[in-house]
């Protein structure tokens, strides 16, 4: 009788690891063999398995093929980690963040004047202009934030309006005789100081210290919500906001502080941008990054960790789309196509079981479903 009232005993870590990465590998892998098959039937040459490999072979090279390949993976992946973040932050509190593009531009923005602007000594300009990237980008989010908390407007809804803002926003202050250079003609800011740019440490490679960054916010995320209250109020929270006020808790404020902060690491990703490799601010310098970030979360499940490895595996997919390119002659926009099919194999875990034959998890839910219908 004791025994049958025993709690099951927790499976190690390696189990848990297995299990929480099974999906996502699979899901994968089977985007890699359909991107194959497009590949097959659409190349010029006609059908051939030699081109797959071929391509594939060169996406790999480009990726992680040499010490430049693997500092073009993680200069890529800086902003896309990031972002994918502040996406997964906020899965956990059942919100639904799609703007992390709009928060990834303000902190543009706002690191980009600081970073021009502020001629002040050492590391601590470089610190100012990260802040203001947090900044801007925080302002941002928790403009939706307050709007979600104080007056129920639905964070999809207030994220989309608020990106098209920024898109537009940009494109003006790109007009300012604050951003432009003198008499220039091209929407391109002044460049950033010296002493504000993202230092690089390693000789002759593009990689800067953004990477570092990175991951210094993916563990702190990580205690964020493992080791502290709020955390643990967040993921309340997201779980059951009735249950969480009948707790004790104000749901209020925790929504709008959470999406504060997940635009404040969308902030920070988009200012590792131009304080970094580029320099300067132009329209187009964060580009879809901040959607491509929606992707990134979903891939790693919201987990922190996970959002590392997906934001590597898409850096690296992007870093080794160009070399793909001029070798084989197959477009980019393949790439385009295999992460969209990684994520509708992600979405619908039901359908990789059941190709794979693997059986269901009963706690294997999605974290972000209960932001929707209502």
């Amino acid at each position: 009788m004791a025994d049958a009232e025993a709690e099951p005993a927790t499976p190690p870590w390696w189990r848990r690891l297995v299990d929480t990465l099974k999906v996502p590998v699979l899901a994968t892998f089977s985007a890699l063999v359909l991107g194959g098959v497009v590949i097959m039937f659409t190349h010029e040459d006609g059908a051939s398995l030699s081109i797959v490999v071929e391509a594939y072979t060169a996406l790999f090279q480009g990726a992680l093929g040499s010490p430049a390949a693997i500092s073009e993976t993680l200069l890529r992946a800086t902003p896309l980690i990031l972002a994918g973040l502040a996406v997964g932050f906020a899965f956990k509190a059942a919100l639904f963040n799609i703007g992390a593009n709009g928060q990834m531009i303000m902190g543009a923005i706002a690191a980009a004047w600081a970073g021009f602007t502020l001629d002040i000594p050492g590391p601590l300009a470089l610190v100012v202009a990260m802040l203001c990237g947090v900044l801007g980008g925080a302002i941002w989010g928790g403009i939706a934030g307050v709007l979600k908390a104080t007056t129920g407007a639905h964070e999809v809804i207030t994220t989309i309006m608020l990106n098209f803002i920024a898109t537009f926003f940009v494109a003006y202050v790109l007009t300012t005789r604050t951003f432009l250079p003198g008499d220039a003609g091209n929407p391109v800011s002044k460049k950033m100081l010296e002493q504000a740019r993202l230092p690089r440490f390693i000789d002759g490679e593009r990689v800067d210290a953004g990477i570092l960054i990175a991951l210094a916010a993916v563990f702190l995320v990580w205690w964020l919500l493992e080791r502290s209250t709020f955390g643990f109020q967040v993921k309340a929270v997201g779980l059951n906001p009735d249950a969480a006020r009948y707790a004790g808790m104000n749901v209020a404020l925790i929504t709008a502080l959470t999406m504060a902060i997940a635009g404040g690491l969308a902030g920070l990703g988009g200012g590792t941008i131009v304080i970094g490799p580029t320099g300067v601010l132009t329209a187009g310098a964060i580009g879809t990054l901040g959607f491509d970030a929606i992707a990134v979360a979903l891939l790693g499940r919201s987990n922190p960790l996970g959002i590392l490895a997906a934001g590597l595996l898409f850096g690296g997919l992007n870093a080794g789309a160009v070399r793909m390119q001029v070798e084989t002659q197959i477009p980019v926009d393949i790439v385009i196509v295999i992460q969209a099919l990684i994520i509708l194999f992600v979405a619908a875990p039901a359908l990789v079981r059941a190709i794979y034959r693997i059986k269901a998890e009963p706690t294997d839910t999605p974290t972000f479903t209960s932001s929707w219908g209502g």
